[in-house]
């Protein structure tokens, strides 16, 4: 095994270098559903290590079982496989605007992360992720479904990565969940090998081959399928079949425990154990932990707080972008509008989207907006795939996935547009990012907040004002 810096990484804002972390441009997050994996956040604590060998790449089961064993990738592809829709984020999602009210003690690849011009740590996406559920493969040691506890007293699964990081002493990663959670079908956590498999495709050489091979006449084409069926086989398989992951994202195998912090979705997976109690790693006990804003370091005590695991309801506000309402109303008739109402000008809109997510499977049941910091608030359309409602819960919406929502409001003057995202358990999110305020400036859900100043809505509404004067003037040459 080696370790290399990734290079997969043209499309993102590089925040470390090693270890290697780097998110995405903000208007890039919410561009489709399903995050294409070139703009899928990097988020790592030690170098990407690299597997070669996949035929003798194996995952060791142990720990409080009765038989210890060893899977190959082979045994593993050999298991139904799933493809689950979920989002990952990390912990610490907007830690910036959070360190804003003041400083939160984090790790030096954390400070570069924050300091870097611009950015601000959206590091959340949405993928599909297939491969084999866990709970199926903890059957093959003999641990049934829905098991809290092994025989042997275990209660807990621990995930124990390849990667190394100085956390750790020069360790392994690792991260634990409940046996519990691990033995659900329910709660779908994976192994995964896969992720975007179907959206990974070559299209570039799927439409040369096609192409090429619609040049020719059906005795031609027939010909050349004879003389090159192995290689056109092959080419053609390597083109449509799905991709693995790739070394970014955890290859050749991750874990994804949907709903739950992305720092319990352990990747380059190489042990599971199975332990009595949870896993006493450096990212479990000493790590994404939420303490209150009176406690810091000359009076922290780490065993007061359990591990973080599912999220909290939370949102983003990513797009926000001005139109004039009523603007060319009919043809010859814009211009004598325009005389007669100068006023049209000042009718400007605003359309505001962008996602919220809620943890341990709940949906989002609203998402309010408001355009005067919170005093009035109107509720945004919700939606998930383009052409289907979206209903919280229900079994037609992805229950780990990321909801899209957007509204067009009316903007009178420069404001503060604020959102606030509520879950399927009534959960809120907090108004205020200094109520929530912790040392380690770890989930910061607080109501997202985008300042439209006047400078923004004057240069719209002259931007506006030219082109009214050249669409008039061109009606008048008419």
């Amino acid at each position: 095994m080696e370790i290399e810096l990734s290079c997969n990484s043209y499309a993102f804002e590089s925040l470390t270098v090693e270890p290697f972390n780097a998110e995405p441009p903000r208007s890039a997050l919410i561009s489709s559903y399903v995050t294409p994996v070139d703009f899928f956040y990097k988020r790592n604590h030690g170098p990407i290590p690299i597997v070669d060998d996949i035929e003798s790449y194996y995952v060791s089961i142990c720990g409080l079982i009765e038989n210890s064993k060893d899977l190959f990738m082979r045994d593993i592809r050999m298991l139904r496989k799933y493809n689950i829709t979920a989002t990952l984020q990390c912990a610490g999602n907007r830690r910036t605007a959070m360190s804003n009210v003041r400083t939160a003690t984090v790790a030096q690849e954390e400070k570069m992360i924050m300091l870097s011009p611009g950015l601000t740590s959206y590091e959340m996406q949405h993928a599909v992720w297939s491969g084999a559920k866990l709970a199926d493969v903890l059957e093959l040691v003999g641990i049934p479904n829905l098991t809290s506890v092994t025989r042997s007293g275990g209660k807990h699964v621990e995930f124990v990565s390849i990667d190394k990081c100085k956390e750790e002493n020069g360790g392994p990663y690792k991260a634990s969940i409940p046996l519990s959670q691990a033995t659900n079908p329910e709660a779908d956590v994976l192994l995964a090998y896969e992720m975007n498999g179907e959206a990974q495709y070559s299209v570039v050489a799927l439409f040369l081959v096609v192409w090429a091979t619609s040049c020719l006449n059906p005795v031609e084409l027939t010909s050349w399928l004879t003389l090159n069926s192995n290689a056109y086989s092959k080419f053609f398989l390597s083109i449509i079949m799905p991709k693995p992951l790739n070394r970014d994202h955890g290859y050749p195998l991750r874990v994804v425990v949907p709903g739950v912090i992305g720092a319990r979705s352990v990747k380059w997976l190489d042990t599971i154990n199975i332990l009595a109690e949870e896993c006493q790693g450096f990212f479990m006990q000493k790590d994404y932990k939420m303490f209150p804003p009176s406690v810091n370091w000359d009076n922290i005590n780490w065993k007061s707080r359990r591990p973080l695991m599912d999220f909290p309801v939370q949102h983003n506000t990513e797009t926000c972008w001005l139109t004039v309402r009523n603007l060319l109303t009919r043809g010859r008739e814009c211009d004598e509008a325009w005389k007669a109402d100068p006023q049209l000008l000042y009718n400007l809109q605003a359309k505001v989207s962008g996602y919220a997510v809620s943890g341990g499977g709940r949906g989002i049941e609203r998402v309010d907006i408001s355009v005067d910091g919170g005093k009035n608030w109107v509720e945004a359309s919700r939606y998930q795939k383009t052409g289907i409602p979206y209903i919280a819960d229900h079994m037609s919406s992805d229950k780990w996935a990321w909801v899209f929502f957007e509204v067009i409001i009316d903007i009178p003057h420069s404001t503060q547009i604020v959102a606030k995202a509520v879950d399927t358990a009534a959960n809120v999110q907090p108004e205020s990012v200094e109520t929530i305020w912790n040392l380690r400036g770890v989930l910061n859900t607080s109501w997202h907040r985008v300042q439209l100043a006047l400078r923004d809505v004057l240069s719209t509404k002259i931007m506006c004002l030219s082109l009214i004067m050249m669409f008039t003037g061109l009606l008048k040459l008419l």
